[in-house]
């Protein structure tokens, strides 16, 4: 597949995280998303809603000839399929994929913003993004997901998910 490169985030603090992250990565090809790059999977905890079992995230790097209206359709429809429900905005979740970033689009619509609004603005999305993509830099942007990283305010705890019998 040849299509328009993006970046999309993952996160699960409800059931099985690390096999809820790995179901939904399994799903995107069937909605026409080919994966080319993942990062670890980090531990994270919670943001703005703080009363709720901490995160499992992480960043996908992608391919896809979607549209961003299709594409976010499709990671909707992901979210249905895995029966993930939020009981509020913020609150606890089986599975959430966001949009990061269309290719160097940049829309604002209603139901859809790319760049991603608060990314910029939160570790658990940047140091995956950092770890797969370095030196990635949208036109919207004025510095690397690197140096995004490391100017963010956000001090929250962000720490790979280390598996028995692997080195940290």
């Amino acid at each position: 597949m040849t299509g328009e490169r993006i970046y999309v985030a993952l996160g699960s603090n409800v059931g099985d995280r690390e096999a809820n992250l790995r179901q939904a990565v399994a799903l995107l090809p069937h909605v026409g998303v080919s994966v080319r790059r993942a990062s670890s999977f980090y531990e994270t905890e919670p943001l703005d809603y703080l009363d709720q079992p901490w995160f499992l995230n992480c960043v996908l790097e992608a391919e896809t000839e979607l549209t961003p209206p299709q594409l976010l359709g499709a990671l909707q429809s992901i979210e249905k399929e895995m029966h993930s429900q939020k009981a509020f905005a913020k609150g606890p979740r089986k599975i959430d994929l966001d949009i990061l970033l269309y290719g160097d689009a940049t829309l604002d619509t209603p139901g859809l913003k790319i760049p991603h609004p608060r990314m910029a603005e939160r570790r658990f999305v940047l140091v995956p993004l950092a770890e797969i993509a370095p030196s990635l830099a949208h036109p919207s942007w004025r510095a690397t997901a690197s140096q995004l990283l490391d100017r963010t305010a956000d001090r929250g705890i962000v720490r790979k998910l280390i598996r028995k019998g692997e080195r940290p």
